[in-house]
């Protein structure tokens, strides 16, 4: 299963979590940016704090976690199949 693709680059989602250390109120970016609350509370818990290549690098993780667990899923299937 792909992932979905975000309308978000990692340095863009730095950008908008910077606006809130910033102190601009938490309402006023959700309207500048179209982004649902539950989107940006997402976003802060798992990326506050972090740099761009940080982020790039764990969706580079993410990204080959999820292939292994795809293989390690068909290497089951093709070992568990009756003879």
């Amino acid at each position: 299963m792909p992932i979905r693709k975000s309308r978000f680059t990692e340095s863009q989602i730095v950008d908008v979590l910077k606006q809130d250390e910033g102190g601009v109120p938490v309402a006023e970016i959700l309207r500048q940016h179209n982004i649902s609350k539950a989107t940006y509370f997402q976003w802060r818990a798992k990326c506050a704090g972090a740099s761009v290549a940080e982020l790039k690098r764990l969706k580079e993780l993410e990204a080959e976690n999820s292939q292994l667990k795809f293989h390690r899923g068909v290497s089951r299937d093709v070992v568990s199949r009756p003879a």
